[in-house]
Order: structure tokens, then sequence, then C-alpha cells
């Protein structure tokens, strides 16, 4: 009987970007390259493409032979843990798609391995021409070098990065001659599949591929009067407006964010300094902002409005109070700080549901920011206090879909120098 390996792999530059995929159909027995598939898909994430490919090479091994075992080798741990039955599929995007894969051949047909980057060159290379071809407003076409060439498995330059392109010799320089080495590592890998499926490669040699993490960009709104006198300013107070200074410096961080051209969303505090700096970010990335009682910053209750300095002068124990326990209240029935992680942490979870997979800014305030920060680092509350964030500046956090979060950028003010 007849057994096929199917090698998949996609790209996007950018993801979402400019994206492609590509498939090869190999003969498990004899390593020869059956079918080779690819194609430029538009603007897509890293994911969608990856499942595209997997689409196209399954569609080829039944157009080959409808009956015949394929065995499904990919660098996406997403995509072979899912179509495994060991991760649910979750995202609205991937869903129709595993879909579509799963009913392609039967699925007690079809096994999968995930596999190294470095041993998916094949596919990877398919992927990257086939987005070079979608750039230049081309469609993709085979390789003249294909009809007789041997599976090569380790003959390709090493990868650089997902959806970058790679320095790879020319497919002349590639090619392999019928048996030998290839196929007996094509033999190889069959037998030492199932022991790849019961011990996967794990520690940093060998990250999963968890799909792209959801990104939140903290930008804090721009000064208002009250930022350089160091006042309480939160949500109880007076809903200051951005000052002349403020507006330059959302004005700024607006340039330096459509420069990067990352940003998919912007979600805002309703007050009005941050529904300030957020439209003029808006008005240059063509985005509209959505509003979120969420965001709002810490309600200081009686202190709203006050210097440090004058808080301790008048209200000397509560303040004392506030500094040792998150627990405590700003005088007057205030926020404190573990209500305000509560709501930030409801906030933060419905985002990154809403917006899964995707780049998202967050206008808003001190305290809000400073609390991602801290949930996402696992710092306690009182590292509050010992956090500097500028007003305007910029911060990264991103969160993955096994839980876990990274912090990759904080109070950056480089836009405002």
């Amino acid at each position: 009987m007849r057994e096929f390996i199917v090698e998949a792999d996609g790209g996007s530059r950018g993801n979402p970007g400019p994206a492609g995929y590509g498939a090869v159909v190999v003969d498990a027995a004899t390593g020869e390259t059956l079918a080779e598939a690819a194609e430029y898909i538009g603007v897509a994430t890293n994911n969608v493409a990856e499942y595209r490919g997997l689409i196209a090479g399954l569609t080829a091994a039944r157009a080959l032979d409808p009956g015949a075992p394929v065995h499904v080798r990919m660098d996406s741990k997403l995509v072979v843990e899912q179509m495994s039955g060991r991760w649910k599929i979750k995202h609205p995007d991937m869903k129709p798609l595993a879909a579509q894969a799963a009913q392609i051949l039967p699925p007690s047909q079809v096994t999968y391995e995930w596999i190294p980057r470095a041993q998916n060159k094949h596919a990877d290379r398919l992927a990257n021409e086939a987005m070079d071809a979608g750039t230049r407003g081309e469609q993709w076409t085979p390789s003249a070098t294909r009809a007789d060439a041997i599976h090569p498995l380790a003959q390709e330059a090493p990868l650089q990065g997902r959806g970058e392109r790679r320095d790879q010799p020319s497919p002349a320089a590639t090619r392999t001659t019928p048996g030998g080495e290839a196929a007996k590592a094509v033999s190889d890998v069959r037998a030492a599949r199932n022991l790849a499926a019961d011990k996967p490669s794990v520690g940093w040699g060998a990250p999963p591929d968890l799909g792209p993490p959801t990104t939140f960009v903290l930008l804090r709104h721009g000064e208002t009067p009250l930022t350089p006198q160091k006042r309480f300013s939160g949500s109880g107070g007076t809903d200051p407006a951005l000052s002349e200074t403020g507006r330059d410096q959302a004005e700024r961080a607006a340039r330096s964010l459509a420069t990067h051209g990352t940003v998919q969303a912007i979600v805002a505090s309703p007050l009005t300094r941050t529904r300030q700096t957020a439209a003029a970010v808006a008005a240059r990335l063509g985005l509209e902002v959505v509003i979120d009682e969420g965001l709002r910053e810490t309600d200081f209750g009686a202190w709203e409005g006050m210097t440090f300095g004058e808080v301790r002068e008048r209200y000397p124990e509560d303040l004392n109070a506030w500094l040792a326990s998150p627990d405590a209240e700003p005088t007057g029935g205030g926020e404190s700080f573990t209500a305000t992680a509560h709501r930030i942490s409801a906030t933060r979870d419905k985002l990154t549901a809403a917006y899964a997979g995707r780049t998202v800014l967050l206008v808003t305030h001190v305290t809000p920011i400073k609390t991602l920060v801290r949930l996402a680092i696992g710092a306690p509350a009182e590292s509050l206090f010992r956090m500097e964030l500028s007003a305007a500046s910029l911060s990264t956090v991103a969160y993955y879909a096994d839980g876990n979060a990274s912090l990759r950028v904080f109070n950056d003010t480089s836009h405002l120098r």
C-alpha cells in the first residue's frame, strides 16, 4: 500500500500581513516528491496560512490516492495539536479551516507530527516563493526542478524566522538523486514518528507554537494641567483635558505608532484626557476608538486634585494605611488598589478574548498600566510604587494562548524626544 508524507507550512510578513502557504507530498517509501502546492492568499495571519497549507497538502494527497495513509509533518505546534484533538480550537478563524481539513480524508487515515522548522524547509521554501510571487502581482508556479526530485530533508539553508525571506541556495544546488541517503532519511522519519509523538520536544530549543499572541500596546495619556504638579487625578475628580503639552505628546505618540503600523484596534478609558489622546492616534491610523469603562483610572476619593504632600498633611493615617496595604481605600470612599486590580484583570480577560491574536492599543492611565504590567510579571501589589510611568509613554505586554504573558516594553518615551 502506498503511504504519503505531507509537509506543510505557512507564513505572514506582518502577522497579519501578506501571506502564503506551501505544501509538498512525498512518497514515504522512496522519498520522491510527488506534488507541490503553494499560493499567495493576501493578508492573513501565520496560523491561517498554516491551515491553508495543510488543506492544500491533504487535497493533493487525496488526488494522488484517496486510500493511502497520510502522515502530516508541520512545524506549527498549534495546528498539529489541534488537528490531533489534544488542544481545543478557540479562535473563530481557525474553526472552519480545521473542519475543512478534517473532512478531506477520514481521520483514521491521517496522523500528525510536530517537527522543528529546520526539518520543514521544502514547504517553507514554497510558502516564501508564493509570498514573493504575490508581492509581484503574480501567481506561484512550480519550480522546473521539482519533477524527479527526492525530498530534500536537509539540503536547504537554515530558517531565520517565520514569514521572513530566507537566504537559500538555488534550486539546482539543492537537487538530489533517487535512492541513497534521502530515501533512508525518509524511512528513518517513519520509524521514529511514533516515538516523536510520545516524547515531544520541549525546552528552550523547541518552543511550542501557540500562534500569535494578543498584544496590548499601553499608552498613557498626555499631560494635563495637573500632571506636572503631580496631583492625584483619578476617575472621581474634575476630569481634566489635555494641556497644550499633552496634545503635542499625543501627536508625537500617534506619529510613532503610525510609523510602526502594527496597531489593529484602539480601546480607551472614558475619561477626557484618554479620549483626546486616543483620538489623535485614531486620526493617524484611520481606526475607530472603542471606549471601555474598565480602563478608567482609580478613584482617589477625597484626594483628587491634591499633591502627595497635601494628602499627608490632611489625612496622614489614611495615607499610611494606603501605602501599607492594597486593600486600603483613599479617604472618602475611593477605590483600593485591590479593587482596581480586580477590575483591570476582568477587563484584560475580556479584551484578550475579544481581540485574540491581534495588536490592540489601550489608551489609559498610570494605575491600570502599572497593574497590567505587575500582573504580567507576577509582581506584588507594592511594586506599583516602584514603577515610573511618564505621560504619553508606551509599554507593551503580550498574552499567549497557554495563559502566559511577556512584558516587552516599559515606559518608552523615545518618541517624545
